[in-house]
């Protein structure tokens, strides 16, 4: 296969899953997110997307360069591949349990999980790629604060959290 198709699929599959996360949740963003008491520091709505878009851009590239540098699933590259993925399937499930199921507290546990995940896919990306590596850091800055917005919006709300 050529490879601007594998980075393209690479590329696309962490969008392409992020977008159908947000689209099925979409009518809660725009209206129960919305009555929730967050932060002052709370990014405002429109700065998600582009973010989102860039991130998981970056990050399937990485994901790239660790497959083809580290001899696919059978190389080096199978534990940090591995990492990867189950980040992705926690990165996908924190929109429908947090927006879609309004479990805030579940969320903020969720995206603690989240980003120690990104953290371990990180470190072990270094090992195969240290560019996929540094691809990484600005989603784990992300999800690092996502986490703290998360979890500071599930103690502003406790009252209505849908545990």
């Amino acid at each position: 296969m050529k490879p601007w198709v594998n980075i393209s699929i690479a590329t696309l599959l962490p969008t392409a899953g992020g977008f159908l996360s947000s689209y099925v949740n979409k009518n809660e963003i725009k209206t129960w997110y919305q009555d929730l008491f967050k932060p002052f520091w709370s990014p405002p709505g429109w700065l998600f997307g582009p973010v989102w878009t860039a991130l998981y851009t970056s990050m399937g590239y990485a994901s790239y360069l660790v497959w083809r540098d580290g001899g696919g699933f059978n190389g080096p590259a199978k534990l940090p591949l591995m990492i990867y993925g189950s980040q992705l399937v926690l990165n996908w499930a924190w929109s429908p349990i947090f927006f879609g199921g309004h479990k805030l507290k579940l969320g903020a546990i969720e995206i603690a999980l989240l980003a120690v995940d990104v953290g371990m896919c990180t470190y072990h990306f270094n090992y195969v790629n240290p560019t996929a590596a540094l691809l990484m850091l600005p989603y784990l800055g992300w999800i690092t604060f996502a986490a703290l917005l998360t979890f500071n919006i599930w103690k502003m709300n406790e009252e209505d959290d849908d545990e």
